[in-house]
């Protein structure tokens, strides 16, 4: 059985869910999540607990098991506490500024990149380089993190760019002067 897939899921105080053949709505203090899951695996509340099971041991069930555990849990810790995501801008003249809900990112380019929040998803700043990514959607607040960070990947020489906080930069060293043939 699978180690992830049978340890089953706490759900907090004020947390509900909804289950469907197939589907789950989670309920929470920071809003509601819905996802679809497959048929073939089982998911049902007992004591306050989630827990999910498969019907055989056949590769594909396996494969779903701890899957589908590890994305309602997920749903359950994001609509109780909820997902931040922090990057760091790196460079001289770089910056960010948050204009309503918009963010507004000045990188190098000869214009600056605007980022407009999908539903459920809020910015905010601190300073004028660094920026939090926060939400209840784990996949989409990392998927919304990862598009702001390809607006200006950090650079292989000098370090420039936009990078989550903590994330090590490697930098490669600059060209190499010989003495002379």
């Amino acid at each position: 059985m699978s180690r992830i897939g049978k340890q089953p899921i706490v759900l907090p105080k004020g947390v509900k869910v909804a289950l469907k053949k197939g589907e789950i709505t989670v309920i929470g203090p920071k809003g509601e999540l819905k996802r679809g899951f497959n048929a073939d695996i089982t998911v049902r509340e007992e004591d306050g607990k989630l827990l999910v099971s498969r019907p055989s041991d056949s590769l594909s069930h396996r494969a779903l098991h701890g899957l589908t555990r590890t994305l309602i849990a997920n749903m359950v810790k994001g609509v109780s506490e909820g997902y931040e995501k922090s990057l760091e801008i790196v460079g001289v003249g770089y910056r960010a500024d948050k204009e309503g809900d918009k963010l507004t990112i000045r990188v190098g380019y000869t214009h600056p990149v605007e980022v407009a929040p999908p539903t459920g998803i809020k910015f905010a700043i601190e300073g004028q380089n660094k920026i939090k990514v926060s939400g209840i959607d784990k996949e989409l607040v990392g998927q919304v993190a990862a598009n702001i960070r390809f607006i200006r990947e950090p650079d292989d020489y000098k370090g420039k760019g936009i990078r989550y906080s903590g994330e090590y930069v490697r930098l490669k060293p600059g060209k190499a002067v010989g003495k002379g043939k």
